[in-house]
């Protein structure tokens, strides 16, 4: 699995890298100045493009699921009454996935707080500490200076912060969806 994970960072940097990266290349001929290993502002680019080709496939994959998991009947009222697509895809699709993209959200929020492989790959961190995460500090900190115990008491933190945002908003969604249920009653 982390062979992958190198293997796509890599592509990420070759795509990337100024004088032979083809995204480099385009940006370039638009007339924008960009330059990853130089500037902070554009070394952000390149780990957010990373990491959301990374994960899509399973946002769609749970997204799929979730239209396939609705009933027929649904679609067949809607089109007997002459709904439009649009109308179905609010009316009918939106509602039923609302708990299919509230745990692809969480998956998300929860995901990207252990992102580590693409701006290591990528960036190495730099310039500077621009794309330095938490995750990358926390194992620079056990591993790279073998300091384990505020290594320890970080990581638990780190949890708890992580935990206490995924529980906000998950009683977020909850409410809006509670309240969407009232509405349509």
């Amino acid at each position: 699995m982390n062979t992958l994970e190198c293997g796509r960072g890599r592509f990420g940097r070759s795509s990337t890298e100024g004088n032979i990266g083809l995204v480099a290349h385009t940006l370039t001929r638009f007339g924008i100045d960009y330059n990853y290993a130089a500037n902070s502002t554009d070394a952000g680019l390149p780990v957010l493009l990373m990491d959301v080709w990374h994960w899509t496939p399973l946002v769609a994959l749970l997204c799929y699921a979730g239209l396939r998991s609705i009933p027929d009947a649904y679609y067949q009222a809607a089109r007997i009454d002459g709904a439009s697509r649009w109308a179905v895809f609010r009316y009918i699709e939106l509602p039923k996935m609302r708990g299919v993209l509230m745990i692809a959200l969480l998956l998300r929020l929860m995901d990207s707080f252990m992102i580590y492989t693409e701006p290591f790959v990528l960036t190495g961190g730099g310039p500077g500490n621009s794309t330095t995460f938490l995750s990358q500090y926390l194992t620079q900190k056990a591993v790279g200076q073998f300091d384990l115990g505020p290594a320890a008491a970080f990581s638990l933190v780190y949890f708890l912060i992580i935990l206490l945002l995924c529980f906000v908003l998950y009683n977020a969604m909850k409410r809006l969806d509670a309240a969407g249920t009232e509405d349509a009653a």
